[in-house]
């Protein structure tokens, strides 16, 4: 590496590949292939992605059952109205041009990307985000734009067939079927507009020889710092592209209310013939959506039952303990690859293109185990209160008679005590508050989510588009004249979150959620008891709008009160504009 560094100055130009390095340590790999720690100050590979970054270098499910097959979906031109086709099954790999370990020929192609000429943004994802506007019920968004996205799977024989069980592959041959959604155009904006930091943002990657690396600098990503990374072979990895796209942040916030989990978001660019991430597996369902350019992957069942659908994602695995993929395949622009959580994988680029690809992923910690880490400790909790068998003394001999050492043991006093556990465990079944743990697990999924996207017509609607303002040296259009005859319903029907809570009852919304994962705290309400029908029924109502006067309040006073809090937190919108202008 010193040689490296010493041939680069000899040319005038010191790489900020090669500068990391010299800092690094000349040592630094020798010591990474032994395990020795990073330098100060360097970080080392996550073994899992952070929380809200799901869709790390891509995720894989359990192993599928031994029915579970793969599929292969190549699309033609279908005429107008025919029926989406029927996954083939094909479970040979597909063979590839060019293996993990091909060089780049000369330097980075020029990257697309730039302005598209006028009226194309009327298809891919622009306009279908357009055409999903026109529907009235946020739950039907959400439900046409998994549609879309696993066209021309129908969702119930992915749900069937794929979802948790087994990888799935759609050849579209449309490279322009998620035009507008994100390229390296809007990478290299972000990088000129917007506040990306190295780490916190934005990862600089390689993996080649066996072995993976982090190469971010400290404080802000620079086009010329980020740039000379590429063109020095390193993979640019953003971690949060919902935060800088408003497409993206758009396509995200719809999708998230269909798997009732935080749908989250990483982009991936490689430089040709390059690969950036060592094998490993992850946490998440994966989405892979190819953007731009194409790219070699390799899939591979989990080796285990233990990493069937894990809780948690590997630490990167070497090339000697995979075995032979189960698919193989080059993505290209318009295509996607589907694998679950626990599924290896591992992605590289051909020596003739570069790839930028969006992995959309959910369903981190989202299993029943999950739920029952809630639900058990509250059932105990519960027990503990109402049932005087749960606080009864432990006998006064179990140390002699119990503990592993005393497993083989045979004793009428061992066989009594086991009996009182699975006793009292199946009496646990009658205390435990199934509904208020799902409310607790929807209150943390609402504090994930990301702040609902609206639609021209909802912004008019609500206090987003409220029109006051300063004018003629002072405030005007401020009152929000909301009566018994106003019109009301929820801006979308995910949005909020009734919980019944120690400290009374609390309504958890998203309106005031951010972009980035957790930036604020959860945003809630406390309701007064009485109030809690009028939440009720505007759920129920919803997608219909009702007038406030049969909101089923007390007193019409509560109904004018509790109306106007919930439109001026964004909560509510009305059938017609409050004010114009």
């Amino acid at each position: 590496m010193a040689a490296m560094v010493v041939e680069e100055r000899e040319l005038g130009r010191l790489s900020a590949l090669a500068v990391y390095r010299r800092m690094a340590g000349a040592g630094r790999m020798e010591r990474r292939r032994r395990g020795a720690p990073l330098p100060a100050g360097r970080k080392r590979a996550k073994a899992r992605p952070r929380r809200g970054r799901a869709g790390g270098g891509g995720s894989e499910p359990e192993a599928p059952p031994p029915a579970a097959t793969l599929s292969r979906v190549e699309l033609p031109v279908e005429a107008p109205g025919e029926a989406p086709l029927e996954a083939s099954v094909d479970p040979r790999p597909e063979a590839t041009a060019a293996g993990p370990d091909a060089k780049p020929r000369g330097g980075p192609k020029a990257m697309p990307g730039g302005p598209r000429p006028a009226g194309e943004d009327s298809g891919g994802v622009s306009g279908l985000l357009r055409r999903l506007a026109r529907l009235e019920d946020s739950r039907q968004r959400a439900a046409e734009l998994f549609r879309w996205l696993l066209a021309p799977v129908a969702p119930a024989e992915f749900l069937r067939r794929h979802w948790e069980r087994a990888p799935l592959l759609l050849r579209r041959g449309d490279p322009g079927y998620y035009a507008g959604l994100f390229s390296t155009a809007e990478f290299d904006a972000a990088l000129r507009e917007g506040e990306v930091h190295f780490g916190t943002h934005l990862d600089v990657t390689s993996y080649a020889e066996g072995v993976r690396e982090t190469h971010n600098p400290s404080g802000r990503a620079l086009p010329a710092v980020v740039w000379d990374f590429y063109q020095n072979g390193c993979s640019l990895r953003l971690l949060c592209p919902q935060a800088f796209s408003p497409t993206v942040w758009h396509f995200l916030s719809i999708l998230q209310e269909q798997f009732g989990s935080m749908a989250g978001a990483n982009t991936y660019l490689t430089p040709p013939g390059t690969q950036g991430f060592a094998p490993h597996y992850d946490d998440i369902e994966a989405f892979v959506l190819q953007l731009e350019g194409k790219k070699h992957w390799r899939v591979y069942r989990p080796r285990t039952d233990a990493e069937v659908l894990p809780q948690f994602s590997s630490a990167n695995l070497t090339q000697a303990e995979l075995g032979e993929p189960v698919l193989e395949t080059v993505l290209e622009a318009g295509d996607l690859l589907y694998f679950p959580r626990g599924f290896i994988h591992q992605g590289d680029c051909l020596p003739d293109a570069h790839s930028l690809h969006i992995t959309v992923s959910s369903y981190q910690r989202n299993s029943w185990g999950d739920f029952l880490e809630k639900l058990l400790p509250a059932a105990l909790q519960m027990a503990l209160e109402e049932d005087v068998e749960y606080r009864r003394g432990l006998p006064m001999d179990y140390l002699q008679y119990m503990g592993v050492a005393n497993s083989d043991r045979v004793d009428a006093r061992r066989t009594a005590f086991v009996e009182k556990v699975q006793s009292l465990i199946k009496k646990l079944v009658d205390y435990v508050p199934i509904d208020a743990a799902v409310d607790q697990r929807a209150k943390s999924f609402l504090h994930d989510c990301l702040p609902p996207v609206l639609t021209q017509s909802e912004k008019a609607q609500s206090v987003y588009g409220f029109p006051a303002r300063w004018q003629d040296g002072g405030p005007c259009n401020v009152d929000i004249l909301i009566t018994k005859d106003t019109e009301v319903r929820l801006l979308h029907h995910g949005i909020v979150r009734l919980c019944n809570e120690e400290a009374g009852v609390m309504l958890y919304y998203t309106t005031e959620n951010s972009r980035v994962y957790h930036k604020e705290e959860p945003k809630f309400l406390e309701l007064d008891p009485e109030y809690t029908d009028s939440i009720e029924f505007l759920l129920s109502s919803y997608p219909n709008h009702v007038s406030v006067a049969n909101l089923p309040c007390e007193t019409l006073e509560e109904k004018i009160s509790l109306a106007t809090l919930l439109f001026e937190k964004g909560i509510l919108t009305t059938k017609k504009p409050l004010a114009k202008i």
